[in-house]
């Protein structure tokens, strides 16, 4: 793809590229049709003329190739100009990157650009970042701007046929612009990372609307994606058939619905429900005209919330409570009816980066949660399960890494699982994303084991991918001659990238271990953000996370939260979750029990003040509490609400 678009200024998918005998690129593009048309060469017309070109100019198309391949190379191994970022570009960046967001806002729909419209959790991400950053300085206008673009494009999106408002979920991407028809692919990075998007408005907000959307996408993969040994599996596909005797499968097939089988299935309830999820007996798909232009799902309904739940229910004549009942005993039904559908395949395939950012979610889950008011109603899909129960999935899908895909005498991981390990090595994704799904696991009351562990492949990524001269890290390891390119991404998609999370896992790093350790993984990450500085100047907005990254590395005042006290218990697990209560990604959550000799001997190897400062706090009978700034730390408190409100501060 790479070659494709530097050589013809563009690319996409499908993609061809023709190969010599020894991996070469000789040509390629993307999107032929299969006959000659619109002028454009058909696929049959470019293999005769790849066949002749081979057979006539083999040398000339060899050497272009490899000179191709020799510039790429030189063009993509950028290295940094300085050992760190010049001062005032991490805040000029992060500044740049919200304006420029600010300016591609949909404020009639939410979202940030134009049909089609992808769900991309980093610039929900960067907008509560600088939201945070203007509050703190006094600029509450502005901060609340930033987060009422996030919170309408969350909304939008809830109610939009782009949820799976049936099974929970979110598919991929909407045709349109109102969130409306979507591609009905699922793919586990979205849920991971939405899912903490949301949680991290509810964080802010304390609105169970966000809580509940962020169970929604648990739940869903909970019940549909799991495996037998805890793996989380990768997606599933947009078609499936209509019908055992139909081969030809259609695009959305399992999740559309007709008005008649809508009234089939809920009886008394059907006109209610019709009505809220503006359901037609001529289909639906006509709120845009993006949304069905070829007439596919002509006479076919895809479930979208048009109207308030409260104007709803005073409209039926019923309390709010009474009109979200039974929508959940409708949705419950036709779930029941849908499950007897040929189902869509789904990808087993286990992939280590995807994971990490699900077991970042569920992890973060099991404490956020712990904020929703005590007596909070759930209604179908989600199952209002004890959030520590999320913990539990977190834990089971690191373990199922550690034992399938991890090699414990090299250290290293392997990428994907199917019927056993891929013969793949880890990529920087892999293990940049699991890195940070383990900090998360620990931090919200894991193991020490797992801390431990991300540390343990912070090394071994460094040792793989650090591009010691240069600065930054490369995507692959380098040791397999096929692989042509060692590229350092940036780009900030539908998934972000190893670089921008690695910034964020070196500067969090930092703020756990002894003071050599911690100002090495600063500096490898000051020297990886210069490598990246005219990107950062230039266009920001294509690298939202390193943007939030950069500032991260420069703020002075990294908050620690050191518990200490004797665990598990039930008042441990109260100061955990008042140390999760509110938004701050410039907070490390630390947690020791001195009476556990393995806690205990990890912080003393570890970082020795922490051990000192569990060992001079530590009180049989209590939990205490310690918040640490610019190496001061405040008194002890020893209840959640005194921790809350020392943390709001």
């Amino acid at each position: 793809m790479t070659y494709v678009q530097a050589l013809y200024g563009g690319g996409g998918w499908p993609l061809s590229v023709f190969l010599s005998p020894d991996l070469k690129p000789l040509m390629g593009g993307t999107y032929f049709p299969p006959d000659d048309k619109y002028g454009r060469p058909g696929f049959k017309t470019i293999l005769w003329k790849v066949k002749e070109a081979w057979e006539s100019k083999r040398d000339v198309l060899v050497q272009s190739g490899s000179f191709a391949i020799e510039q790429l190379s030189e063009a993509l191994s950028t290295a940094a100009r300085l050992d760190k970022l010049p001062d005032g570009v991490p805040q000029m960046a992060l500044k740049l990157c919200a304006e420029q967001l600010a300016d591609s806002y949909d404020s009639k729909y939410g979202g940030f650009g134009s049909a089609p419209k992808f769900p991309r959790p980093v610039e929900a991400q960067l907008m509560l970042y600088h939201s945070k950053k203007l509050e703190e300085t006094g600029r509450s206008e502005g901060a609340k701007e930033d987060l009422s673009m996030v919170i309408t494009t969350l909304e939008c999106m809830a109610r939009g046929g782009i949820h799976d408002h049936v099974g929970g979920g979110f598919h991929r991407y909407s045709v349109d612009e109102c969130w409306h028809v979507p591609h009905f692919e699922k793919m586990l990075y979205d849920q991971g990372q939405l899912a903490n998007v949301y949680l991290d408005v509810f964080s802010i907000t304390k609105d169970v609307f966000y809580s509940t959307m962020a169970r929604d996408i648990l739940d869903y993969l909970r019940r549909d994606m799991i495996g037998p040994n805890g793996e989380i599996f990768s997606a599933e596909d947009a078609d499936s058939a209509e019908s055992e005797d139909v081969t030809r499968k259609k695009e959305g097939a399992f999740y559309v619905w007709t008005s008649h089988e809508v009234d089939h299935a809920l009886g008394e309830h059907a006109d209610l429900f019709k009505e809220h999820y503006y359901v037609k007996s001529s289909g639906n798909c006509d709120l845009s005209s993006m949304s069905d232009p070829h007439n596919e799902f002509k006479g076919k309904n895809v479930l979208i919330e048009r109207n308030s739940i409260s104007a709803m229910a005073s409209k039926y004549g019923m309390p709010v409570q009474k009109y979200l009942e039974i929508l959940g005993i409708c949705l419950q039904k036709l779930f029941d009816i849908r499950s007897k559908r040929l189902r869509p395949h789904l990808d087993d395939k286990v992939i280590v980066s995807w994971n990490g950012l699900a077991i970042s979610s569920f992890a973060r889950a099991s404490k956020i949660l712990k904020g929703e008011p005590v007596g909070t109603t759930f209604y179908f899909p989600v199952t209002g399960t004890n959030s520590e129960e999320y913990r539990e999935v977190a834990e089971k899908a690191a373990s199922f890494i550690r034992k399938n895909l991890y090699n414990q005498q090299t250290c290293r991981l392997q990428h994907s699982f199917r019927n056993g390990p891929s013969k793949a090595p880890g990529f920087l994704d892999d293990y940049a994303f699991l890195i940070s799904g383990l900090l998360d696991l620990y931090e919200v009351g894991g193991s020490v084991f797992w801390l431990a562990w991300a540390i343990e492949l912070q090394r071994m990524q460094d040792e793989l991918f650090l591009d010691k001269e240069g600065g930054g890290y490369f995507n692959t390891p380098g040791e397999d001659p096929s692989v042509l390119l060692r590229v350092k991404e940036d780009h900030d998609g539908a998934e972000p990238s190893g670089n921008s999370v690695s910034v964020i896992n070196l500067v969090r790093l930092a703020s756990l271990v002894s003071s050599t350790k911690s100002d090495n993984y600063r500096q490898n990450a000051e020297r990886l953000l210069a490598v990246f500085e005219k990107r950062l100047k230039d266009t920001a907005m294509a690298v939202p996370l390193m943007c939030c990254a950069a500032d991260m590395l420069a703020v002075p005042s990294h908050k620690q939260v050191v518990l200490v006290g004797c665990k598990p218990s039930v008042e441990f697990d109260s100061m955990l979750a008042a140390a999760h209560a509110s938004y701050n990604p410039n907070r490390t959550v630390i947690h020791i029990n001195p009476n556990d000799d393995e806690e205990r001997a990890f912080w003393e190897e570890t970082n020795e003040n922490i051990a000192l400062m569990a060992k001079n706090n530590f009180a049989a009978d209590k939990v205490v509490a310690l918040v640490c700034q610019n190496f001061t730390c405040s008194p002890v408190v020893d209840n959640p609400r005194s921790l809350e409100s020392l943390l709001s501060k």
